[in-house]
């Protein structure tokens, strides 16, 4: 392993733009949901007549997808990622739309048969049921209650469990509040491993949620401490947490 200022200069280098964390690969790792989010969806949207992904990222999983429908349509908010799901994904005749974060879809009412959505940022309940037609699904993975909390904790100090973000159950209720008819809802948690400290800095420079403020001068201490306990003990383990969520508009 190489030491600990070069995995940090590495690390702050590198390019955290779209939703591909191939840069990870060989110093971290993380189990799948048993579900095949990616899978299930490549199946449902040669189905669709027109179909909607939400917060696209850069574009990746619309762009392992072989089939397309004839109409298919994507959202993000931060420019890099805009200009990746473009290059991507335009060249096969998808519609790059950039949405902020909160703002209204700039959508006709019942224009979509399908939306989707891998990791939404907070799902706008109103305006999905509103873009939906009637008859139309509502599938997504969200990202579950205290996912990688291990590792937030380390940087932030304990955190309250009676209000954790993203409780399925609260989203489902919204969910209904909004009109649409919750179909499935499941979550898991799944095993994360970071075998280097250069693997924490790249995914709170990705993750700027996670660690609000994240910077390395800011918690060069905390880094270091983990740097040295990474290499005595092995891995540091956190468990990130995903939900299945599907909703029909009636």
């Amino acid at each position: 392993m190489r030491d600990f200022q070069g995995l940090i200069e590495e690390a702050t280098t590198a390019d955290v733009s779209g939703w591909d964390f191939g840069w990870l690969d060989g110093r971290a790792t993380e189990e799948r949901p048993p579900w095949g989010y990616a899978r299930q969806l490549a199946d449902r949207l040669p189905r669709a007549e027109a179909a909607l992904d939400l917060d696209t990222g850069g574009g990746e999983i619309i762009a392992g997808v072989p089939e397309l429908p004839s109409r298919m349509v994507v959202t993000e908010g931060w420019q890099p990622n805009v200009e990746r799901a473009r290059r991507l994904l335009e060249p096969r005749g998808v519609e790059v739309v950039p949405v902020e974060q909160g703002a209204p879809l700039p959508f006709a009412d019942g224009a979509f048969d399908l939306v989707s959505s891998r990791h939404p940022v907070a799902p706008a309940w109103g305006e999905i049921a509103r873009v939906l037609r009637s008859g139309g699904t509502y599938f997504a993975q969200h990202v579950g209650p205290a996912s990688a909390y291990e590792l937030i904790e380390f940087f932030l100090g304990p955190l309250p469990r009676e209000d954790l973000d993203r409780d399925p159950h609260r989203e489902a209720a919204a969910a209904r509040a909004a009109g649409l008819e919750v179909v499935a809802l499941r979550t898991v948690r799944c095993r994360m491993e970071l075998f280097d400290v250069g693997a924490v800095v790249y995914l709170l420079r990705k993750c700027v949620w996670w660690v609000p403020g994240f910077s390395v001068e800011r918690y060069r201490d905390r880094l270091a401490e983990l740097d040295a306990r990474i290499r005595e003990h092995g891995p540091f383990v956190a468990h990130s947490s995903r939900t299945l969520f599907e909703a029909v508009k009636g």
